[in-house]
């Protein structure tokens, strides 16, 4: 059941103005973001998809999926998407000791860093911040939120939630959460994952095909 909604209200992003929700601008860009991969059964569909629109999106990954799905993660590297850190344990950062949450971000951190330097995308990569983080389920703790700031993290929430996860929301609905919403500079939340792949495998297509008729570009955050 939806709790949170599809788009982000405004007053919400004054309250937590330094964290980021969306980009600033008047150019039709739209910026698409994958949470939870690298996953066998979903992630190189969404390359290839991205691929055919010419798209670049950012993967916001776990440590974990990075390290035992290390050859779908060079394929997103490859891609030419920006990396983003999502926890090594996708932890739920109010159950878990700032201590400890800082410390598995950090490790996540290491496993990107250690795969992009025996890649043969390194020097791309060097130009570009890896320093991106989003918290699973977009909720942490305040301390962990200015420790992580302090490590120079961006943390990065979003405008829009397609809500491609919920099996109570029907491809109808997911896609209709995106196109109602998504605007100028947008930054999008999908899911790379195995609960989200039936929504997504509908809906994605059909945004991007939505939005390139328009004349909107999707680009990897930087």
């Amino acid at each position: 059941m939806k709790i949170i909604p599809a788009k982000t209200p405004g007053f919400v992003k004054t309250l937590f103005p330094n964290f980021i929700w969306n980009i600033y601008t008047n150019e039709k860009e739209l910026y698409l973001t994958f949470d939870d991969g690298p996953t066998p059964e979903i992630t190189n569909w969404v390359l290839d998809t991205l691929n055919q629109y010419n798209a670049k999106a950012t993967f916001f990954c776990i440590g974990n999926n990075i390290e035992r799905n290390i050859e779908i993660f060079q394929n997103i590297l490859a891609g030419g998407h920006a990396i983003g850190n999502h926890t090594y344990n996708h932890l739920k950062g109010w159950k878990t000791k700032t201590k400890d949450y800082v410390g598995d971000v950090e490790l996540t951190d290491s496993v990107i860093q250690f795969q992009i330097q025996n890649s043969n995308f390194s020097n791309l990569y060097q130009q570009r911040s890896t320093n991106l983080f989003r918290p699973p389920y977009g909720k942490f703790k305040t301390k962990q939120s200015k420790k992580l700031q302090k490590l120079d993290y961006k943390i990065v929430l979003w405008d829009v939630l397609s809500y491609d996860w919920d099996k109570s929301v029907n491809e109808g609905t997911c896609y209709n959460n995106v196109i109602s919403a998504a605007k100028e500079g947008s930054i999008i939340v999908f899911h790379d994952s195995v609960k989200a792949s039936r929504n997504l495998k509908y809906v994605l297509p059909k945004v991007l095909d939505y939005y390139t008729e328009k004349g909107y570009v999707f680009k990897a955050l930087s």
